[in-house]
């Protein structure tokens, strides 16, 4: 016989928010069908929802229940959000998810958020989600690593209000020629060009990707010496997504896996 509904909710409530706990949850690139099965139930059933509303679109609230509390937090600083936490789940009981855009292990700033929730001595728990430079991949119809071509995938971005150290400088790793996806760096697209064209072919093939999983999104494959004009012209400034990469034009190359003089543990002799 088939659970109903209301017996479906109660199961994902015991299973996911049994305790009053902080939930760190990827929301992926800005397409809710992204998410994962484990943010859906999440979000269908906390109490709370601390919403990153500059970066994560609304209709990913239509999976929330009717009766949660939302909280919009861009404006507000991570003292603030903090503060938010620890009173809905310690004096509160309530579990609380906390939504951030993308992938929360990249460019998500959730360390000093773990660090003091642990200090508060607040449970909480991180759910991955999709990144944009995944996302924009399936988009784009291409794998990053092609045998014989390209085996490493960096992730990374230019100096900016935020310093990158020395040692991760975009000249020195633009010198390996991998599959480099380029986050946060559409404000200085002129000095990120300059730098990748030190090691990479100006014609090297570059997807320019904005709001990728959003209704607005967009991708411009163009060489990597159209890169800054077309930035500009198309007056992208945040939410900017580079992908350089020589699989982007590649034709041939194949792996071993599915070869069929390759063996392996799975496939009969």
């Amino acid at each position: 016989m088939c659970s109903s509904k209301s017996e479906n909710l109660s199961y994902e409530k015991t299973l996911y928010a049994i305790e009053p706990s902080v939930y760190i949850v990827g929301a992926g690139p800005g397409d809710p069908d992204l998410l994962t099965v484990k943010a859906q139930k999440l979000l269908a059933v906390a109490d709370v929802i601390l919403f990153a509303d500059s970066l994560v679109p609304e209709q990913i609230l239509e999976l929330c229940r009717k009766d949660a509390e939302i909280i919009r937090t861009a404006n507000q600083t991570l003292e603030e959000i903090l503060l938010i936490m620890i009173d809905r789940v310690r004096s509160q009981h309530k579990s609380l998810v906390r939504l951030h855009s993308g992938d929360p292990s990249l460019y998500s700033a959730i360390h000093e958020q773990m660090h003091l929730l642990a200090e508060a001595n607040i449970p909480f728990e991180v759910i991955p989600g999709i990144s944009a430079f995944q996302a924009a991949a399936a988009k784009l119809k291409v794998e990053l690593t092609v045998p014989g071509l390209v085996q490493t995938i960096i992730l990374t971005r230019i100096s900016g209000r935020t310093e990158v150290p020395a040692t991760e400088e975009l000249t020195s790793l633009a010198a390996h020629q991998a599959s480099l996806c380029l986050y946060l760096s559409a404000r200085h697209v002129e000095n990120a060009q300059a730098k990748l064209l030190e090691h990479y072919p100006a014609e090297t093939p570059i997807a320019i990707c904005f709001r990728i999983g959003w209704p607005d999104e967009k991708i411009k494959v163009v060489p990597l010496y159209e890169m800054a004009d077309c930035t500009h012209k198309e007056k992208l400034i945040r939410t900017t997504l580079y992908i350089i990469s020589p699989a982007l034009s590649a034709n041939k190359g194949r792996s071993r896996l599915y070869h069929p003089e390759h063996s392996h543990l799975f496939r009969s002799k």
